[in-house]
């Protein structure tokens, strides 16, 4: 996480003063689940299978998935000694897992786990949910407005919505239901290899890119994705590092989630709204983020 966090300016006077963390901030993630790692413990507050294959109450993640995701959101790096701390680790979690083991699954389950958010989001005080997962383009259209509908419900609610732009791109038209919604953060990875020293950049061209059917730009915001290093669900058994490494926009997608609850734990009564024009008015125009506002600058988006 250390070149992720160089990348958008993460060590700003705010953030190493230790002050604002997340400290105080709840993000619901809703993914393949999430194991106990050793920097996870205490940061989840509760979790709740929607998938029907395992108890319902106890932790677990067949994927792997949201593990990673929740570790580059809020793990504390204690098996590391902080090299491998997420972006806010002052920050509690929920956790729904809406996907089998294999990152699949169906809009109805997914249903569930927003439903599920929706009731008790005052209960556990969630500002921020993470959805770093996205519909394949050959799901019916039906579905996708569902989800569609229920993801932006989650914003008409007050709540700060961070979903990934999804990996079919770059072809124009490509972002994934929900990431087409005009209303919620879509995050993308930049075409361009942020941590390459040549000066002949390496082109990545996977990040899903707008314009959508009602011609909004997206992504929004860019944040690195390629690569990334967090927690391994499958840590403790034979054999098994406690970090592992993937690449995608849903792991870009934690960064941003990161940043807005490191954010909101310095200036609590934000709202939504006024997170996401916060965002747009502090992104750093950078190589391969010419298609939205342009890369997380953290030290801008703390600033008043």
């Amino acid at each position: 996480m250390k070149w992720v966090k160089q990348s958008v300016s993460y060590w700003c006077e705010d953030i190493l003063t230790g002050k604002y963390t997340g400290n105080g901030i709840c993000t619901a993630i809703l993914d393949t689940g999430i194991a106990r790692h050793p920097d996870l413990k205490k940061r989840i507050i509760t979790f709740k299978n929607f998938t029907g294959k395992a108890a319902e109450d106890i932790c677990s993640d067949d994927s792997g998935h949201g593990t990673h995701v929740a570790g580059i959101l809020a793990g504390d790096g204690k098996v590391s000694s902080g090299l491998y701390a997420g972006m806010a680790p002052g920050s509690d979690l929920v956790v729904g897992k809406v996907l089998d083991r294999e990152g699949n699954g169906n809009v109805e389950d997914v249903l569930k786990g927003i439903d599920w958010v929706l009731k008790n989001r005052e209960h556990f005080q969630v500002r921020i949910v993470n959805i770093s997962i996205g519909t394949q383009p050959d799901l019916a259209q039906k579905q996708k407005r569902l989800f569609l509908e229920a993801v932006e419900e989650l914003w008409d609610r007050g709540l700060v919505v961070v979903v990934s732009a999804g990996n079919y791109g770059p072809g124009e038209g490509t972002v994934a239901v929900p990431g087409n919604s005009r209303k919620v953060i879509t995050v993308g990875v930049p075409d361009t290899d942020i941590r390459s020293t040549s000066r002949r950049k390496n082109n990545i061209n996977y990040s899903g890119r707008g314009p959508t059917g009602a011609c909004v730009v997206k992504p929004d915001v860019f944040a690195p994705g390629t690569g990334i290093i967090s927690c391994n669900a499958r840590y403790g058994r034979p054999g098994e590092h406690p970090y592992i490494m993937k690449t995608g926009t849903s792991m870009a997608t934690p960064v941003v989630s990161g940043a807005v609850a490191c954010l909101l734990s310095k200036y609590p009564d934000m709202t939504n709204v006024e997170v996401k024009l916060k965002l747009r008015d502090s992104c750093v125009k950078s190589p391969g983020t010419g298609a939205g506002w342009g890369l997380l600058n953290v030290e801008k988006l703390m600033k008043a």
